[in-house]
């Protein structure tokens, strides 16, 4: 983990209160691993006190820029939403345990789950996967179509199937009644969104590889004030902390 400060490149609305962040600054170089986050500071005065975890979407070492998407969806994501280009952001990262990369040989298929925004730090993971030689299928889940994001970018690099909850966009219901409906065979799932999707996917493939990023309420970041515990179902370790021991946990690892 580190401290720095980057630079606002772009700050774009691209979806119903989402917003597309590019930052650019060193700490990008130290950023490599798919589905870990970014601790970010708002606002230069006190108010709001904590900084705002936010999942990482894109790496681009090269040019060391870090893409970051978010919903404005309370008094500190507003702010973040305000940020306009040359502004400077203090931030720690990058954090956390992401996905694992060697969960999948060359060949072999990964599912990509994601629901609203919990579809961000899967983009890296599809990038990254496709760059191993794993084929890679996405099933993404909205709202509504005044939602959908980063449908043509995933496209990239394989297969997306969209769900939203109105059908109004893609298939009418929920992430799992698309992976059903269209019969998706994979070795291994992947996935980010809100709780009760990934409970779905845990109790619908016990026999699967099913790795879950889970989406928490942090206060440090760095596993210091245990805001964002999880439990677990072993007497010796009883619960663990999303932001130090996650956010990707294997799905038995933990309860939901």
């Amino acid at each position: 983990m580190k401290k720095g400060y980057m630079t606002v490149r772009s700050n774009d609305c691209i979806a119903d209160n989402i917003y597309q962040m590019v930052l650019k600054g060193e700490l990008a170089e130290s950023c490599s691993a798919p589905g870990q986050f970014l601790h970010l500071k708002v606002a230069e005065s006190v108010t709001p006190l904590l900084r705002r975890p936010i999942s990482i979407a894109r790496i681009d070492q090269d040019n060391r820029e870090i893409t970051i998407i978010f919903r404005k969806d309370g008094e500190g994501t507003r702010l973040l939403s305000l940020k306009k280009k040359g502004d400077i952001v203090d931030v720690l990262g990058p954090l956390g345990n992401g996905f694992p990369q060697d969960a999948l040989a060359p060949g072999q298929t990964a599912l990509l789950v994601g629901g609203g925004i919990g579809v961000p730090p899967l983009y890296e993971l599809a990038k990254q996967l496709n760059r191993q030689g794993v084929n890679v299928v996405h099933v993404l889940g909205f709202a509504s179509a005044k939602d959908v994001f980063y449908e043509r970018e995933f496209s990239e690099y394989g297969p997306v199937y969209i769900a939203t909850a109105d059908g109004t966009h893609g298939t009418k219901g929920f992430v799992t009644d698309v992976i059903e409906a269209e019969e998706l065979q994979f070795d291994c799932l992947l996935a980010c969104g809100p709780t009760p999707m990934l409970k779905a996917l845990k109790e619908r493939y016990p026999d699967k590889d099913v790795y879950l990023s889970m989406e928490e309420r942090m206060g440090c970041g760095i596993g210091a004030c245990f805001a964002c515990v999880c439990h677990t179902d072993e007497s010796e370790k009883p619960y663990v902390k999303v932001c130090l021991d996650g956010p990707v946990f294997k799905a038995q690892e933990v309860l939901l």
